[in-house]
C-alpha cells in the first residue's frame, strides 16, 4: 500500500511559472486556536533533494505573511514549528493564499495564483486517492490479523486495480493539461518509476506547452530523454569499462564479442527487487549459456564486501563490474539508471534488443533468439 501512496503522493515536487513580476507575497491563515509567537519557517529542496531554511516568521492573532521574490518558481513547504507534516506551496510571483488548521496541516488549502489553483486542483483529487488506499490498507491488516485469507484474496485483487486506476490518474492528468508544472513533475515520477513504455514518456513530454518544458524539472527531463536515445531498443549499447572484483578491467565489449546475446543486468547487494530477481537470471543463464547468452553484471553498491558477498551468496556465476558509486556510477549515468534492477538485452552486435525483462518474459525473449 506504500507503494500507492507514493505514486499518488510522490510527484509534489514541482516548480511553476511566474504569474506576477513584482514578487510573492504568501498569506498564511491558522485556526484551531495557534498561540502568538508560533514559529513558521519557509523551506524548500536543493539540488540534492535535501531541506533548506529560505525564511522564518511568527504567527500573530492566526495570521503569518512571507514576502520576497522568485527568480524561478519553485515548489517550496511551510513548517509549523512542533507540528507534524508541511504544506507544499508553489513559490511564485504574485498573491497566494493559504489555510488550514493547526492539527490538520496535510489538508491544507492554497489558492491565488494558476499554478498554486491547478496544484490545489491535482492535490484535492490524489488525496481521495491517497484516502482510498489508506483504508484499503487498514482493511487488509485487520483481515491479516484475524487470518481471514479470502478477504485478503480479495482486497490484494481490489488493489492491483487500484494501481492502475492511481497509474491512468496520473497519465491522463498530465495529458489532459500540458501547461500544469505538476505534469511536468508526474512525467518525471512516471519515467521513474518505469509505470509506462518510455515511448509514451517522451509522447507526454513532447505535448507539454513550451514555458513547462522550460522549468527546471523541464529541463531535468529533457536532458535524461537525451541520454536515453543512445539506450533506446534499437541503438548499439554505448561500451564501457570498469573494475572486476580481482581489480581487473573488463569491457561490455570483451562480453558481446564472445556472445550471440548478452545481458547488461544493474543491480546491487542492498536491492531487494534485484536479488529477488537473481534467481530467475541465473536459470536463464545456466539453460543458455552454452548456447551464447552471456551476463555481465554493473553493480551499483558502494562496499565491496557487500558487491563480493552477495555475488557469491546468490551463486552469479557471470561477469562483474562495478565503481562502488551508487547511482553517481559513470555506466549507470551513461545508461541513464535511476532505478534498479534495470537490464538491457543485446545482440552479438551489441544492439539493444529489448529493455528490463524479468521473470518469465526474459526467458522467452532469449529462448526466442537462441533456438
Amino acid at each position: 500500500m506504500k507503494k500507492i501512496v507514493a505514486i499518488v503522493l510522490g510527484v509534489l515536487v514541482l516548480a511553476s511559472c511566474s504569474s506576477k513580476s513584482d514578487g510573492y507575497t504568501v498569506s498564511g491563515t491558522i485556526s484551531g486556536e495557534p498561540e502568538n509567537g508560533l514559529k513558521i519557517f519557509l523551506k524548500t529542496t536543493d539540488s540534492l533533494n535535501q531541506l533548506i531554511d529560505i525564511d522564518t516568521t511568527t504567527v500573530e492573532n492566526g495570521v503569518f505573511t512571507f514576502t520576497g521574490a522568485q527568480s524561478e518558481p519553485k515548489l517550496h513547504y511551510i513548517f509549523v514549528d512542533q507540528v507534524r507534516g508541511n504544506v507544499p506551496v508553489v513559490l511564485e510571483n504574485g498573491d497566494i493564499e493559504v489555510e488550514f488548521q493547526k492539527d490538520s496541516i496535510a489538508f491544507a488549502k492554497i489558492k491565488g495564483t494558476e499554478q498554486n489553483d491547478m496544484f490545489m486542483d491535482f492535490l484535492t483529487e490524489s488525496r481521495k486517492l491517497s484516502e482510498r488506499a489508506m483504508s484499503m490498507q487498514n482493511d487488509m491488516r485487520m483481515a491479516a490479523q484475524k487470518q481471514d485469507t479470502a478477504t485478503v484474496t480479495a482486497l490484494r485483487e481490489e488493489f492491483i486495480e487500484f494501481q492502475e486506476e492511481a497509474k491512468n490518474f496520473n497519465v491522463n492528468y498530465a495529458k489532459e493539461n500540458p501547461g500544469a508544472l505538476i505534469s511536468v513533475l508526474i512525467v518525471g515520477n512516471l519515467m521513474g518509476t518505469k509505470a509506462i513504455p518510455l515511448n509514451e514518456v517522451r509522447e507526454i513530454f513532447d505535448n507539454l506547452t513550451p514555458e513547462i518544458k522550460a522549468t527546471e524539472p523541464g529541463k531535468k527531463i529533457q536532458e535524461q530523454l537525451d541520454k536515453m536515445k543512445s539506450t533506446e531498443v534499437g541503438d548499439v549499447a554505448p561500451d564501457f569499462s570498469a573494475p572486476t572484483p580481482n581489480g581487473d578491467q573488463l569491457a561490455l565489449s570483451d562480453v558481446t564479442g564472445n556472445s550471440k546475446l548478452t545481458l547488461v543486468d544493474f543491480w546491487a547487494a542492498w536491492c531487494r527487487p534485484c536479488r529477488a530477481e537473481n534467481p530467475n537470471i541465473v536459470a536463464v543463464y545456466n539453460k543458455y549459456h552454452d548456447k551464447g547468452f552471456n551476463v555481465i553484471g554493473v553493480s551499483l553498491d558502494t562496499q565491496a564486501d557487500a558487491w563480493k558477498g552477495a555475488i557469491e551468496s546468490d551463486g552469479l556465476a557471470w561477469n562483474h563490474i562495478s565503481n562502488l558509486q551508487r547511482f553517481n556510477d559513470p555506466i549507470a549515468q551513461m545508461y541513464n539508471i535511476n532505478a534498479i534492477p534495470a537490464a538491457f538485452l543485446l545482440d552479438e552486435k551489441g544492439v539493444i534488443v529489448a529493455r528490463d525483462l524479468r521473470g518469465s518474459a526474459l526467458e522467452e525473449k532469449v529462448a526466442e533468439m537462441l533456438n
